[in-house]
């Protein structure tokens, strides 16, 4: 394939022929501890694109999880193949079965096209699975928490950008209306926002025309980023954020749930340049992975909530710090995730 990095600590394939298993799991990093990241079930066009996937979504978790506070490193799996088609009781156990190999220098659980009833399958097989359902002991749907940590680093973006911290009265777009875009809907209703919203989603159209009536609903993407917005709220795939999008974008502020929304590095430096400020993903969209983190303790819904509340103040940290190092927030972010990576992560070298 040609492909080879020296940044991870290990990248496993996964390959069972009978249950149709096609499955990599990327390790960027164990210095906080086990490596957590969801597994997500995609069909990638190509096997060097699941590749490239993991491996960006596995770094993205390493700094994620050291910016949550977590004691725990980052990681990613991706299975290759069409969630509505190829899932099935053999493939996800099969997958369980990997995961369980590792010997717990990875923990998975949900992501794009895995559910908790798919954790609680893949559970079968392996105990180093989180985002299981209630039923099960586990947090269940880890996409409260995310939407509840998107609020509040949105709200941290409003107080830097506007002097208080509220959405009351503000125009926000969100791009995506699934498990995430539903829940932070309701938050920024309950605040007193505006929602504008799209989704290619007939059914999470329908779900919004009858639950919030009052949501504006526009026919794409596209149309969205050019609307007269003061957040836009990025909650689908990764890559919302181009030269192209960025050229039209009005919104002054950027904070959604989507991972990865910068298209390529340079898209920051735009962003900066047309005085938007943009709050990392990775540090506002950490609620989910502190919700399926607390299950590993034993789950307590007020504890992870408490916890997920921090990301107003780490989001605070972030902007503060880079207006005062004239650097953009995401170079700030990373720099406090090294610096706890290192500081931290250096720990291990006092033998007990």
């Amino acid at each position: 394939m040609g492909v080879f990095t020296t940044s991870h600590e290990q990248v496993v394939y996964c390959h069972d022929r009978p249950s149709g298993l096609r499955a990599i799991i990327a390790i960027y990093s164990t210095a906080l501890g086990p490596a957590l990241g969801g597994t997500r079930f995609y069909p990638y066009a190509s096997e060097d694109d699941a590749l490239h996937d993991v491996l960006d979504l596995s770094r993205g978790m390493a700094y994620k999880n050291a910016l949550a506070g977590l004691d725990l490193g980052g990681g990613k799996a991706v299975i290759w193949g069409d969630p509505d088609k190829d899932k099935s009781e053999a493939l996800l156990r099969a997958y369980g079965r990997f995961v369980q190999s590792l010997g717990g220098r990875y923990y998975t659980a949900c992501d794009v096209g895995t559910y908790v009833q798919d954790m609680d399958m893949v559970a079968k097989e392996t105990r180093f699975v989180t985002g299981r359902s209630e039923s099960h002991g586990g947090a269940g749907d880890s996409s409260v928490l995310t939407a509840y940590g998107v609020f509040q680093g949105m709200r941290a973006a409003a107080e830097h950008r506007w002097g208080s911290p509220t959405l009351a009265g503000r125009r926000v777009g969100i791009a995506g209306l699934g498990k995430v875009g539903k829940h932070l809907t309701k938050h920024l209703i309950d605040d007193g926002a505006a929602v504008v919203a799209t989704d290619v989603s007939e059914r999470a159209v329908e779900w919004a025309q009858f639950t919030y009536p009052q949501v504006d609903l526009l026919d794409g993407a596209d149309e969205l980023v050019a609307a007269d917005l003061d957040v836009y709220a990025p909650c689908a795939l990764g890559g919302a954020l181009n030269d192209e999008t960025v050229a039209v974008l009005r919104a002054k502020i950027v904070a959604g749930a989507a991972n990865n929304q910068l298209a390529h590095p340079g898209v920051e430096k735009l962003l900066a340049e047309r005085d938007v400020l943009y709050a990392p993903d990775y540090v506002v969209n950490s609620g989910g992975v502190i919700q399926v983190a607390d299950e590993i303790e034993g789950f307590n819904f007020a504890r992870a909530q408490q916890r997920a509340g921090r990301i107003f103040d780490t989001t605070r940290e972030i902007l503060q710090l880079a207006a005062a190092e004239g650097v953009p927030p995401a170079v700030a972010a990373d720099r406090l995730a090294e610096r706890r990576m290192a500081d931290v992560g250096r720990l291990r070298t006092i033998l007990l």
